[in-house]
């Protein structure tokens, strides 16, 4: 691999022994890929608190053990300095205000508050959120970055137009203390054309049509690019975050192309650039059935629990889900959950949307998601959830049935205590 001045400087200890072992886990990594370079990077959202129990005999040790173990794939602990590029941390396991109602033990949510004050002094923003583009990270077209988070990942190459690959909190580590990442993957333009065309043959507008065409592309393309012709109307970033999100979650899609309203291609043959069309789909009316039957895994009507927030909810979500609860008590045997990011909740807060959806027996909660945290209310059976992602997890991950529907299907089902949710 070629490296510049700078970077054997790092590699070889001038700039201190954080950078040399992150410049050692770069330089392995980037040979293990076959890149010929590395490129620079002045954007990393990755992983770097320590709030599981899982990694409890690190951090017992100290946040310099836990980064250079967990961020750093390095044996020797190294002092941790300041970051040397704009870096944020991703979505946590748990909230730091509901962490009792989470059922985490306050040795746990300490150690998350007690990281979180060296990283952010280190320079690491703690937005702690899957979807640091709602929060103001949002990197410009054609700008390299280094992100984990899968739904993030593919926000941050389709729609905004950035370049990442679906990176590991390792290589983010090194990359946060270097601007530094492997050159190879989505970084390369000619990596980023389309392989396969799906031609919409039926409307896809609201949030739960975008899950479910998103959910159904994953399964169809895998780890492939998609380019998406005849889309009937203008998704926000709402829709295209559920798209990306199910996508990512059914398959492995990182990145795709909407002519006319994804930033690299203005028409399918410039999405496709000088690659030929490998493959064609059609969605219509079957196809949607068929992928919403799929993510249905419930047998039973009776509702125990709604998640409602995956990825998290944007300020304009909540305020959907505040009108639906406004005045009314969700039904004594459901447990309600309204996920957002820390800095929305805030506004969320002023706006008095939080003070509506509590009083209706909801809690809103931060910095986290059942999938991530594996926490969920004590009993819970059976789910609602309005995110294709947790219906595809969740059952899984915490054993149990789900159905996945519209955001007023779930309120309904909080409401009530049934699903009463389905297609045409």
């Amino acid at each position: 691999m070629h490296l510049t001045d700078y970077e054997k400087a790092m590699l070889d200890g001038d700039h201190g022994r954080a950078k040399a072992r992150a410049m050692d886990l770069l330089v392995r990594y980037g040979e293990a890929l076959g890149a010929e370079r590395l490129v620079e990077v002045n954007n990393v959202a990755g992983a770097f608190n320590a709030s599981s129990p899982s990694v409890k005999h690190i951090a017992d040790k100290g946040m310099d053990h836990v980064y250079s173990e967990l961020n750093l794939d390095s044996d020797e602990v190294v002092e941790v300095p300041h970051m040397a590029v704009n870096t944020c941390q991703l979505i946590t396991g748990i909230d730091n205000d509901n962490w009792k109602l989470q059922g985490a033990s306050e040795e746990m949510i300490g150690a998350q508050r007690a990281g979180e004050r060296f990283l952010g002094r280190r320079g690491v923003n703690m937005f702690a959120t899957c979807t640091p583009y709602q929060v103001g990270n949002v990197p410009v077209k054609g700008e390299h970055c280094a992100w984990m988070e899968s739904s993030a990942v593919i926000y941050c190459n389709a729609v905004l137009g950035a370049r990442t690959n679906v990176e590991g909190k390792e290589s983010t580590g090194a990359a946060a203390l270097t601007g530094r990442i492997p050159y190879w993957g989505y970084h390369l333009t000619e990596n980023r054309y389309g392989m396969h065309l799906v031609q919409l043959d039926v409307e896809v507008d609201d949030m739960m049509d975008w899950g479910l065409l998103g959910y159904y592309i994953g399964e169809i393309v895998e780890e492939d690019i998609p380019v998406l012709d005849r889309v009937s109307h203008q998704p926000n970033l709402i829709k295209l975050k559920h798209f990306g999100a199910a996508a990512a979650s059914s398959g492995g899609v990182e990145m795709y192309h909407i002519p006319g309203v994804t930033p690299e291609a203005d028409s399918v043959d410039e999405a496709f650039g000088p690659r030929k069309v490998q493959q064609r789909f059609r969605y219509g009316p079957a196809e949607r059935r068929e992928t919403y039957a799929k993510l249905q895994s419930a047998t039973e009507d009776k509702i125990d629990f709604v998640m409602l927030g995956c990825p998290h909810n944007s300020l304009e979500q909540m305020a959907i889900i505040a009108e639906m609860l406004d005045g009314k008590k969700i039904s004594s045997d459901v447990a309600l959950w309204v996920h957002t990011p820390r800095a929305l909740k805030q506004v969320a807060d002023r706006n008095g949307y939080c003070e509506i959806i509590e009083a209706a027996g909801g809690v809103v909660m931060s910095d986290t998601c059942p999938a991530i945290s594996r926490r969920l209310p004590p009993g819970v059976r059976v789910i609602a959830t309005d995110s294709a992602k947790q219906a595809h997890y969740l059952p899984a991950i915490a054993k149990v049935q789900g159905w996945f529907g519209s955001v007023r299907d779930c309120v309904d089902a909080a409401l009530t205590g049934t699903w009463r949710g389905g297609v045409s």
